[in-house]
């Protein structure tokens, strides 16, 4: 990482927790509390009010990208923290690349998971009978088959990401990517 990235880093790490903290809010405050203040000595005038859109469009504009960089690490940070956890348990690593997924697909994962939280709390709730059974196998079937119509989209959208890459070096991963782990279902 080049020197100025990394300086960067720091700086944005360090304005986003400090602009997060009560100290940060009542300065503003009081920025604003002294604007206002200094109001009939400039006759409310146009100066005036200029020197706080100014200011605080100035603000806004570089605290946007500050806080886009500290949000964008988190994400990735927390992104690759979840990924080992599912790699590293017995939970389905299909979901490992979920995050690439388009809308449609995550929605259809979302009802999947709703429908299975559905019947897992319907089975805690009440003693399960022969027709309550045979419901919540026919449910759990059709979430089945939909982690393997994911799993298999899954699977053609890393295909179609390996044929892009350019090119590979001697261990035959690409360069700059992490070797995949391959995906079962736990």
């Amino acid at each position: 990482m080049s020197k100025v990235s990394q300086s960067f880093r720091h700086f944005a790490e360090a304005t986003a927790r400090y602009s997060g903290k009560p100290g940060a809010f009542l300065c503003a405050a009081g920025m604003i509390v002294v604007w206002a203040a200094t109001g009939p000595l400039f006759g409310f005038g146009d100066t005036w009010q200029l020197v706080i859109n100014t200011g605080t469009t100035i603000i806004t504009f570089m605290m946007v990208f500050l806080i886009q960089n500290s949000q964008n690490r988190d994400s990735a940070a927390l992104q690759i923290k979840l990924d080992e956890l599912i790699r590293a348990t017995a939970a389905h690593n299909g979901l490992l690349d979920v995050e690439n997924l388009d809308e449609d697909a995550l929605e259809r994962i979302r009802e999947n998971y709703r429908k299975l939280g559905a019947r897992l709390s319907d089975e805690a709730k009440t003693a399960a009978s022969g027709h309550q059974q045979a419901e919540a196998t026919e449910e759990e079937a059709e979430a089945c088959e939909e982690m393997e119509e994911i799993d298999q989209e899954l699977r053609d959208q890393r295909k179609a990401e390996a044929s892009d890459e350019p090119s590979t070096d001697g261990a035959g991963k690409a360069e700059g990517k992490p070797a995949e782990t391959p995906s079962t279902t736990g």
